[in-house]
């Protein structure tokens, strides 16, 4: 029973920090000026329509509920960071469109088992720590027959890469979490749904960002904005070394990936991975 307790305490302790890294900078800049257009493209790679019951999980601040709502479905956005969930709210009533937004945890989430036509999560769930329970959560509040649709970014891929570059600056991850850009690997992600999904699509995309000047713009961009960068250079502010040898690998990854060579603007490619697939039906 202690060990339980400790279990449960440091899974509580691990979702506040979670919590408190999204919260932090500006995300909701991040994916409304970056990439914007992912959730519409996985709203409509899911077939969403009018009527559909559709849960974004990991949903911030609507990339993809909004979208979904605005094709007609009946919508519920979850995510554990309540700070994102109301700047959300008021994007949706800018668009006019009505949907719930509900705290949720990815791992445990507060819905009925088959409650939905479509689950859905457009680089969000790909950043909770379990990803079995995730996984296991997706496909439990889907009905038989129903959707699971996930965009994510790819180890491979410039996000990915981004990540590991953190990792040596980072503290290390507890027990049992695993690096978020493995969901985008469809062998990572088949294994985790197993035989509960059929008709499986996985296509490697890429979605083009030139919305900075130079490398030095895009490091400083999401050393302002992006939690989990600010996370790791907090961790850092004592060893100015450090800081300063982050700020260099940070520059020297957009200079690898910047398609204009210097020549203007930095022009790069982020390479995600879009997976589709249909739960099963134990009862065939």
């Amino acid at each position: 029973m202690a060990q339980q307790n400790d279990t449960a305490e440091a899974d509580r302790a691990l979702k506040a920090k979670h919590r408190a890294i999204w919260a932090s900078g500006d995300y909701p800049s991040v994916a409304a000026e970056l990439i914007p257009e992912l959730g519409a493209l996985l709203v409509e790679a899911c077939g969403v329509g009018p009527g559909d019951r559709v849960l974004d999980v990991g949903a911030g601040t609507g990339n993809a509920a909004i979208p979904a709502a605005l094709a007609g479905a009946d919508v519920v956005a979850g995510d554990l960071t309540p700070e994102l969930l109301e700047t959300g709210r008021r994007t949706a009533a800018e668009s006019g469109v009505d949907l719930r937004w509900r705290e949720a945890d990815a791992e445990a989430l507060p819905f009925a088992d088959a409650d939905f036509d479509t689950v859905l999560s457009c680089v969000g769930v790909m950043f909770a720590p379990h990803h079995q329970a995730a996984a296991d959560e997706l496909v439990r509040v889907c009905r038989p027959g129903g959707t699971i649709g996930l965009l994510s970014w790819t180890p491979e891929g410039f996000l990915g890469r981004m990540l590991t570059t953190l990792k040596p600056y980072a503290p290390p991850p507890p027990p049992g979490a695993q690096p978020a850009p493995l969901w985008g690997d469809p062998d990572h992600v088949r294994a985790l749904l197993g035989d509960r999904v059929t008709d499986v699509t996985a296509d490697r995309r890429t979605v083009v960002v030139d919305r900075f000047q130079t490398p030095e713009d895009f490091r400083d961009y999401f050393k302002e904005r992006y939690g989990p960068v600010i996370a790791v250079y907090r961790a850092n502010a004592d060893d100015p070394e450090r800081v300063a040898s982050l700020d260099r690998d940070l520059v020297e990854l957009a200079r690898r990936h910047d398609r204009a060579a210097g020549s203007g603007p930095t022009v790069m490619e982020w390479e995600y991975l879009l997976f589709t697939a249909r739960r099963a039906d134990p009862a065939t």
